[in-house]
């Protein structure tokens, strides 16, 4: 249960709104920097041998009466856009940060967030060296690893992904869109970079949208701007040069006082909502995509029985259409997407779905949906990107 737990005290420990990450051998080391020419040090890398988006993605669905199918899916190697990723607080590496090798964490978490939007762009997501899990652990007990708190290091993560983003740009980009992804620490490295790195540049023209997800994304009250100056939020589906942002919480179980998620810091603005159901405004179907069975490391409990008295599906994943609602709801001092589960005892399909963090059996409410807010809404963000780049290449 901790490692879940522990996964989103990344962000609420301020390592995912610096864009903090730190090297192992500390700051004596923290000059270093990564060859993103060579290929090993990316997730995925169109045509890389061993590209951990090349994954099974299969899904189960699973309608109201119980009737199921199965829908196959096929990345296309000639998108015309593509899809720059930063992936969360996922490695379990021994020290500060983590090494650039992919373990296990780091390749089932763009299985997860990241593969299925091949459909619709050429996808990069770099290896950088974030603060690990383990880390946080220390930290959490009160006995931080020595150096994990120096500026230097915990600089590293940010460059290393500065360096990937530059690389693709001049060497990979060839003038073509490009939608920025993140989730958790890689939606605030996203936050930091933008302006730095992409606003005011000749590359903001080339941007379709940046989704900035399970993070608190600051805009002024009443306006579509704020941490981004001139990226507004995403309001139509065919909007381009815009952005996407929201932190998800059960409308049974919405954030209480100490929520880390669903408000800013400055007294003049709050946190981005936008529904990726209907990005307009008001209330849409959330078509998800949840882990099945060993596949559900975004959730600290198992996934429940899909349909009453049938055996477990066999894909990875599982679609549950007409099951998820989601809306936009500001309460409290709080903003985020509220999610509403269609139960009905009457069917046979399951009446509730996995995905709070969990500690010794307990809710940990403060968390919400955080760790499925990708998941939740995939196949609207899917949805979304397809028609953005239809829009930007009738643009263009």
């Amino acid at each position: 249960m901790i490692r879940t737990t522990l996964t989103a005290l990344a962000l609420a420990a301020g390592f995912a709104v610096t864009g903090a990450s730190a090297q192992t051998a500390g700051p004596a080391q923290a000059g270093a920097r990564n060859d993103y020419a060579n290929k090993a040090n990316w997730l995925c890398f169109p045509g890389k041998a061993g590209d951990a988006c090349a994954i099974d993605l299969t899904t189960t669905v699973i309608k109201a009466d119980g009737t199921t199918s199965v829908e196959q899916f096929k990345a296309d190697p000639k998108a015309p856009i593509d899809c720059f990723y930063v992936y969360p607080t996922v490695s379990n590496d021994p020290g500060i940060t983590s090494d650039m090798n992919a373990g296990p964490e780091e390749l089932n978490v763009v299985k997860q967030q990241l593969a299925r939007f091949g459909s619709k762009c050429r996808i990069y997501a770099p290896l950088y060296r974030q603060f690990t899990l383990t880390a946080l652990r220390a930290a959490s007990a009160g006995t931080p690893m020595p150096g994990s708190m120096d500026p230097a290091v915990r600089q590293v993560g940010y460059s290393d992904v500065v360096d990937a983003w530059n690389h693709y740009l001049q060497h990979e980009n060839k003038g073509r869109g490009v939608v920025l992804i993140g989730h958790s620490q890689g939606s605030g490295v996203l936050a930091r970079m933008i302006p730095a790195e992409v606003e005011g540049k000749p590359v903001q023209k080339q941007l379709i949208s940046a989704l900035i997800l399970g993070s608190n994304l600051g805009v002024e009250k009443g306006k579509e701007t704020g941490v981004f100056k001139t990226i507004p939020l995403c309001r139509t589906a065919g909007q381009i040069g815009c952005a996407i942002s929201y932190v998800t919480f059960r409308d049974t179980i919405p954030p209480p006082a100490n929520s880390r998620f669903g408000r800013v810091q400055q007294p003049n603005m709050e946190a981005a909502c936008t529904n990726p159901a209907n990005l307009a405004g008001g209330k849409g179907e959330l078509k998800a995509y949840l882990g099945n069975g060993a596949a559900i490391a975004s959730s600290s409990v198992a996934p429940p029985t899909w349909v009453k008295g049938k055996p477990q599906p066999a894909t990875p994943f599982v679609a549950v259409p007409g099951l998820l609602t989601g809306q936009c709801v500001s309460k409290d001092g709080f903003s985020y997407l509220e999610v509403h589960v269609n139960a009905n005892p009457a069917d046979p399909r399951t009446d509730d779905i996995a995905g709070d963090v969990v500690n010794a059996g307990t809710v940990m409410k403060d968390w919400g949906l955080h760790l499925i807010d990708v998941n939740v809404a995939m196949g609207n963000l899917v949805d979304i990107v397809g028609q953005q780049s239809k829009a930007y290449l009738a643009k263009k």
